[in-house]
């Protein structure tokens, strides 16, 4: 089964914490899917991840900008891995039906907003049941403390 490690936001904005997930993903020389929930979202994060930093930027594409394959990480609103990726993101309550497809996936949702939190609650819920290994880890003053398993 996949690996599903739950991203609890308590101290920073999506925007802030997913490149810094996104790096470290990088680092370890794997490739991303980005699932988010809608097109407005989608392109918001397209538009950060260019200028999130001015020293550095994260590369990355969506569908509008093609070359999905050779992209490190792919930034889309449904169920698609063209880039072959070794882990999925999900952003802000996105699911998706091929977990399974990925080594490990990583759900990231906001602990400041109480319907977000609940929704976790129940994808946590019913990924355990259906047998994937589970991690919970929740952004410490300094970066992310594993909470339970």
């Amino acid at each position: 089964m996949t690996e599903i490690r739950f991203y609890h936001l308590t101290r920073s904005t999506m925007a802030q914490a997913l490149p810094e997930l996104l790096e470290k993903t990088l680092g370890r020389g794997w490739r991303a899917v980005v699932k988010v929930t809608d097109a407005a979202t989608l392109e918001a994060l397209n538009v950060h991840l260019w200028t999130y930093r001015k020293e550095s930027f994260l590369p990355h594409g969506a569908a509008k900008d093609g070359h999905a394959q050779d992209q490190l990480v792919w930034l889309t609103s449904i169920d698609e891995r063209p880039n072959a990726a070794q882990v999925l993101f999900q952003i802000d309550g996105a699911t998706s039906e091929t977990l399974e497809e990925y080594a490990l996936v990583c759900d990231v949702f906001d602990g400041n907003d109480s319907e977000s939190v609940e929704k976790a609650r129940l994808r946590w819920g019913a990924y355990k049941k259906a047998g994937h290994a589970l991690a919970y880890w929740q952004q410490a003053e300094k970066g992310w403390t594993k909470k339970g398993e």
